[in-house]
């Protein structure tokens, strides 16, 4: 399955394996890393680019003038050149950064890129350096044409096969295809305190509301009983979401072929966090 923006916690923990190794600073600026400045001197760090608290827009303005721009396909021909064209001539901020949280696909996309100019790697290889092949993680990739065979094919809103999204410079912000049971592996992962890169990625970083805070990469759920980390996604042709109850040690995982655009959508969610709430009331 494609699992959409689930890919961000993905990200945001290869961020968290170089602070570990001491490689970069969490409240580094990104434009240390990279070939170009952004527009009006804007310096988002990797924390708010992790948190969602940059200040960067959800999408790049000029993210249509992809050549050709296929709506079933929207990320496929959106590469490096658009990208640092927009960052470095129209790029505006929504609001001054670290003010408070806005959703930025943009912003997750500018993070991997952003790691694999400091290492050299790209973000395939970032992935397989650092989480799969360290949690075994077999069956995930970012390459498509290697899990073809055993793809589930993705359906649109009205329930009929459509097309696969392929990333291409904004892959962080959603270009892994996975397993439950490879997503399995990373949440037991996230139940270890010895993973500290993972750990790294739990902690709070950014305070919403009574309810609700930010990890890295996580979105952070207060309930009465725990605190709950989860993410969602969805694509054209699936949705995904991950819900992990750390301290009890409990999770859920749903990847399926909803449509992200799908009405329905919502109902995915609250089907995760029910059955958390379920295995929380059974006898242990």
């Amino acid at each position: 399955f494609e699992i959409g923006s689930v890919t961000k916690v993905f990200t945001a923990s290869l961020l968290a394996a170089q602070v570990v190794e001491g490689k970069v600073g969490l409240d580094d600026p990104v434009n240390d890393y990279l070939l170009f400045q952004l527009k009006d001197s804007i310096r988002p760090t990797f924390r708010q680019l992790a948190n969602h608290t940059s200040g960067l827009p959800r999408m790049p303005s000029n993210f249509e003038a992809a050549v050709p721009f296929d709506p079933a396909n929207p990320y496929q021909n959106y590469g490096p050149d658009l990208l640092e064209g927009y960052l470095t001539r129209q790029v505006k901020l929504a609001f001054k950064p670290g003010e408070r949280s806005e959703y930025s696909n943009l912003g997750a996309g500018l993070l991997a890129f952003s790691l694999g100019k400091m290492t050299g790697l790209d973000y395939q290889q970032l992935l397989e350096k650092y989480i799969f092949s360290k949690y075994g993680m077999t069956a995930s990739t970012t390459w498509r044409e290697d899990v073809v065979s055993n793809l589930v094919s993705g359906l649109d809103q009205n329930g009929r096969e459509t097309s696969n999204w392929d990333f291409s410079v904004l892959v962080g912000a959603g270009g892994i295809l996975s397993t439950t049971e490879d997503l399995a592996r990373f949440a037991l992962a996230q139940f270890d305190d010895t993973n500290t890169e993972l750990k790294l990625t739990q902690k709070l970083t950014f305070h919403v509301d009574e309810r609700l805070a930010l990890g890295l990469g996580w979105h952070i759920v207060k309930t009465p009983n725990a605190e709950l980390y989860c993410h969602n996604g969805g694509t054209g042709g699936y949705s995904s979401s991950v819900v992990l109850d750390t301290e009890h040690r409990n999770g859920v995982i749903i990847l399926s072929n909803v449509s992200g655009f799908h009405p329905e959508l919502p109902k995915i969610e609250r089907l995760c966090f029910s059955l958390l709430r379920t295995l929380d009331h059974s006898p242990r």
